[in-house]
């Protein structure tokens, strides 16, 4: 780390589940494996220990994060492991590739078990961080109950095979549907500086102490996120309009932890500086729109 190069430790941290603290400026390593510039294992391995390197400690991966030799689990496990006492690897279960690239299946309540052990084989863990039940596949939230599946992994949690459980791609009914099951530690939604439909799940996240864990927190590709707004913000502050952006996430409530992804280490740097930038009320307002 260079002598300018903020740590991610600048954006303060929190208390994922009361008892994990984690910088609020993690890593996804979705971009791993699906989507970015990486075609070589060993290139993924270099971007986790810089981020690492840069103070991240809270990873977000799932076991069908993969292409070919992509794997995100494999790159995660060889480049991290033995795994630091501070590092937090949360991965999700319910969609199911069945034989292809994107998740085309939900698995039952009676499949979860077997994704979860095989995502501890994977990454060489005898517990699990943080599972999410990633609900609807690739859908928008809302229409199906939870309850069953997410009881199902309550008792691997009580097994001690999960230390803490999460929901993904859930709407205010389902998390309540979720919590009347189990403690839910956090929820990993859509929402970005572009993106402003979850606000009011965001806030019962607030209300009740559970982290909002935004998937997509740069568009992922699909919704632009360089805005007039954010263009002017970034101009002002020297910053890229993705610094900006991850700078208003931190700045949404206390609540979220941001988990950009990256596939190249001068990227990471760029995102992991966003911990240092704060925007000033001025700011704030010329990004509400």
């Amino acid at each position: 780390m260079t002598m300018n190069q903020p740590s991610a430790t600048a954006a303060g941290d929190f208390p994922l589940g009361g008892d994990l603290r984690v910088n609020r400026l993690g890593f996804g390593a979705m971009r791993l494996a699906l989507g970015g510039r990486i075609r070589d294992p060993e290139e993924g391995v270099a971007v986790l220990r810089r981020a690492v390197e840069l103070g991240v400690n809270h990873i977000d991966t799932a076991g069908f994060y993969g292409f070919g030799d992509l794997q995100a689990h494999e790159m995660i496990r060889r480049g991290l492991s033995p795994y630091s006492d501070d590092l937090v690897i949360a991965t999700k279960v319910g969609p199911l590739l069945e034989g292809g690239v994107v998740p085309t299946g939900q698995a039952t309540a009676g499949q979860l078990r077997g994704l979860v052990e095989e995502d501890l084989r994977r990454l060489g863990r005898d517990h699990l961080d943080l599972v999410y039940l990633r609900v609807g596949g690739m859908g928008r939230p809302g229409g199906e109950e939870v309850a069953e599946r997410f009881a199902a992994l309550a008792e691997l949690r009580d097994q001690g095979l999960i230390r803490h459980l999460g929901v993904s791609n859930v709407d205010a009914a389902q998390l309540a549907e979720a919590r009347a099951v189990a403690p839910v530690a956090a929820v990993q939604n859509h929402f970005h500086i572009g993106h402003r439909d979850d606000a009011a799940v965001l806030a019962r996240c607030e209300e009740a102490g559970i982290a909002y864990v935004p998937f997509f927190p740069l568009g992922g590709g699909r919704e632009p996120i360089d805005r007039p707004g954010v263009v002017d913000v970034a101009a002002r502050h020297g910053a890229t309009p993705a610094q900006v952006a991850l700078a208003w996430l931190l700045a949404a409530s206390p609540v979220v932890l941001a988990i950009p992804g990256s596939s190249s280490p001068d990227h990471v740097a760029e995102n992991v500086a966003a911990a240092g930038l704060r925007l000033t009320a001025d700011d704030l307002a010329d990004l509400a729109g």
